[in-house]
């Protein structure tokens, strides 16, 4: 049976060669790159409006104890109920006690990655209660049995045919059906659904502090649908997605959009402060906010790799990475893929069993550069690497590989004991299986271009 890093190494192997998905990935994210090139030439000064959001994200870090309360505050005064869940199972078991005791039968959920990080879907099915996705991404892949490939865009893995041949089989649609056609048919399948739905759960781009609210932000609607049909709304949110003050949308929110898809505004933008109020005439009749820990704070204790507690979710370093576009994001095995998936999975799963994720990176630092916030993330990924080494993560054997190493590469003598020969032998012997199936091993001169310079002189002297 492979542990967690030899299963990544055998599907990164797998998918770095298949060509089809290859070439599906890059005509997705060439897409992509297009749009927010477009996008990001509205700000007047991006480096302004990054270097400000990292402050505001900072502030937050630092303040975290002060700015929670202050949303649990104010969103209790408008009869929200605020619940604290410290780990995966304390989420679950309170989500199922809110639905058992309203008798709920159904959920329809809208695009939320912390449910995803609670297996919520998964979970729910144990239990004998129905839980759909609304987002058009998130329901293919939900019919397809898969978790989401990306961030922002669930069902990036899969080309148009697929899609359209999924449908086929499902529900009996054209083979040859448009993008317009599959929308509308999902749009049919699933209006019933919001009307019927006993729950509806979404995630929240932001806790607003100072007005006690979920900021959501959207393209399809479905959010709205999810939030406002049901007569109980759940919202599980990660404890780090809190701001000060609603008036840092106004930066966040065009942050947030221009890098996820390249729009200057999302099409959907709702900030939702409590359940229905006696005046209003929509909304549901209860509102929960679940306040997810699950490792947060094992980060935030962290002090120099708390800055990945700054991220919001837009997926640009994972459209940056080169280790993404080859790989894809099922191959992580984690809730959160690409660069910021690796350095924050870690921490959030156990360093000793995702350590490996820490070293899926070129360390090219394109990660880094395209971030809103400005996370140091190919930073974050060589401390993680530190961390993994003095707490003695590693295994014996490599650990014992890399002392003997740094032993070797200190001293040149020490080197050039052995002849290329041997050397080539060891390299065959005990690294050609990491090395790869579709590279062939370097082949070392016989003797080491030192000891070639001092024979070189020593025979001009005499």
């Amino acid at each position: 049976m492979m542990n967690t890093a030899e299963e990544f190494l055998v599907k990164s192997d797998e998918k770095a060669f298949d060509l089809p998905h290859r070439k599906t990935i890059n005509n997705n994210i060439g897409k992509y790159n297009t749009a927010v090139e477009r996008g990001l030439s509205k700000f007047e000064n991006l480096e302004a409006s990054k270097k400000k959001a990292h402050v505001i994200k900072w502030r937050v870090m630092e303040n975290l104890d002060k700015f929670l309360p202050e949303f649990e505050s104010n969103f209790v005064k408008r009869g929200g109920k605020v619940i604290w869940a410290n780990t995966v199972e304390e989420a679950q078991k309170e989500i199922l006690s809110i639905i058992k005791k309203n008798n709920g039968k159904s959920v329809i959920k809208s695009k939320s990655m912390t449910t995803e990080e609670i297996h919520l879907n998964e979970f729910l099915e144990e239990n004998n209660i129905e839980s759909l996705e609304s987002d058009l991404g998130e329901y293919i892949v939900q019919l397809l049995g898969q978790k989401p490939y990306h961030i922002v865009t669930p069902a990036m893995h899969l080309s148009k045919e697929e899609i359209a041949k999924l449908f086929h089989e499902k529900f009996g649609t054209p083979v040859d059906a448009t993008p317009e056609q599959l929308t509308q048919k999902a749009r049919e399948l699933l209006r019933e659904k919001y009307l019927k739905a006993d729950i509806g759960i979404s995630g929240g781009n932001f806790l607003i502090a100072d007005t006690g609210s979920i900021a959501l932000t959207e393209n399809e609607g479905n959010a709205r649908l999810c939030t406002t049909f049901p007569k109980i709304h759940i919202a599980v949110v990660g404890i780090e997605k809190v701001i000060p003050s609603i008036a840092d949308l106004d930066l966040f929110w065009p942050l947030l959009s221009s890098h996820g898809t390249g729009q200057n505004l999302t099409v959907y933008n709702t900030i939702l402060s409590g359940p229905k109020q006696a005046t209003e005439t929509d909304g549901p009749e209860e509102m929960y906010v679940i306040l997810l820990d699950n490792g947060r704070t094992n980060l935030l204790a962290q002090k120099e790799q708390r800055q990945a507690l700054y991220c919001i979710r837009c997926g640009a370093c994972l459209n940056a990475c080169p280790v993404y576009k080859n790989i894809g994001g099922h191959t992580y095995n984690t809730t959160y893929s690409g660069p910021i998936g690796s350095i924050i999975t870690p921490h959030l799963k156990g360093m000793k069993e995702f350590k490996h994720l820490s070293y899926a990176s070129s360390l090219c630092g394109k990660c880094s550069e395209v971030c809103p916030v400005k996370i140091d993330i190919h930073k974050m990924l060589l401390l993680n690497r530190r961390d993994a080494a003095t707490n003695h993560d590693n295994s014996k054997t490599e650990e014992i590989s890399w002392k003997l190493w740094k032993k070797g590469m200190l001293k040149r003598s020490t080197m050039d004991l052995v002849g290329g020969k041997i050397k080539n032998y060891m390299l065959k012997k005990f690294f050609s299986k990491s090395w790869g199936n579709y590279r062939e091993m370097p082949n070392l001169a016989d003797k080491s271009f030192a000891k070639q310079w001092d024979e070189h002189h020593k025979n001009k002297t005499l």
